[in-house]
C-alpha cells in the first residue's frame, strides 16, 4: 500500500465529521443522531473497545474479520435497547466493570495474538457489545429519538471498528505486526489505569 493510499483512507476517515458539524444539536431527530454519533467518541473506553475490537477481528483473519464486528453491532443495539428501557443491570456496577473487562481482555488477545476458535470470539465480542450497548442506550438524552440515537450510535461503532481494522491491515501489510501487538498492551495498560 503506498504512502498516498494510507493517507486517502485516514483522510477518509474524517468524512464523518460533517455531519456531526451539520447536526444542529437541540432540534429534533438531529438530537439524537448527533448524541448517537458522538457518544463513542467521548469516552476513551468506548473508543479503544470499539478500535480493538476491528483490529483484533483483523488480526484473527478468517470469517472473524467481518463476522465479529457485525456482531459486536448486532448485541451493540440489544444492549441499548436495554439501557433505553432503564432495565437494571444484574450485578451493580456490572456494566462498568464488563466495559472495563473488555478493554483488558481484547488488550491481552491483541497483545498475545490469541486466536479463538470462531463461535468463541463471537460470544466474547457479544458479551462485551452488550455492556457497551447498555451504557450508549442508559446515557441516552431524554429528549431524543431513540431510533435515530441508537442509528448515530451504531454508525460510529462501524466506522471505529473500520478505523482498528485499516490499522491492523496495514501494519501486517507493512511487515509491522509488532506494533499491533504493542497497542494491545497499551490497550491492557491503559485499562489498568481506570482501575485505580
Amino acid at each position: 500500500m503506498t504512502a498516498l493510499l494510507r493517507y486517502r483512507f485516514i483522510y477518509s476517515l474524517f468524512l464523518f465529521v460533517p455531519n456531526i458539524a451539520h447536526a444542529h444539536v437541540g432540534t429534533g431527530e438531529a438530537v439524537g443522531w448527533a448524541h448517537g454519533m458522538l457518544h463513542p467518541f467521548i469516552g476513551l473506553d468506548h473508543l479503544c473497545a470499539m478500535v480493538a475490537v476491528g483490529m483484533w477481528a483483523a488480526q484473527t483473519g478468517g470469517r472473524a474479520l467481518w463476522s465479529a464486528p457485525l456482531t459486536f453491532l448486532g448485541v451493540l443495539a440489544l444492549g441499548g435497547l436495554l439501557g433505553m428501557a432503564a432495565l437494571p443491570p444484574v450485578v451493580e456496577g456490572g456494566i462498568e466493570g464488563g466495559i472495563l473487562a473488555s478493554l483488558l481482555v481484547l488488550g491481552v488477545l491483541i497483545a498475545a495474538a490469541v486466536r479463538l476458535p470462531l463461535a468463541a470470539s463471537l460470544a466474547l465480542v457479544g458479551l462485551f457489545a452488550l455492556f457497551h450497548g447498555y451504557a450508549h442506550g442508559g446515557e441516552m438524552p431524554h429528549s431524543t429519538s431513540g431510533l435515530s440515537y441508537a442509528l448515530g450510535f451504531m454508525l460510529s461503532t462501524a466506522a471505529l471498528h473500520g478505523v482498528g481494522i485499516g490499522m491492523a491491515t496495514l501494519l501486517a501489510k507493512t511487515g509491522r505486526l509488532h506494533y499491533l501487538r504493542l497497542a494491545g498492551v497499551a490497550l491492557f495498560g491503559g485499562a489498568l489505569l481506570f482501575v485505580g
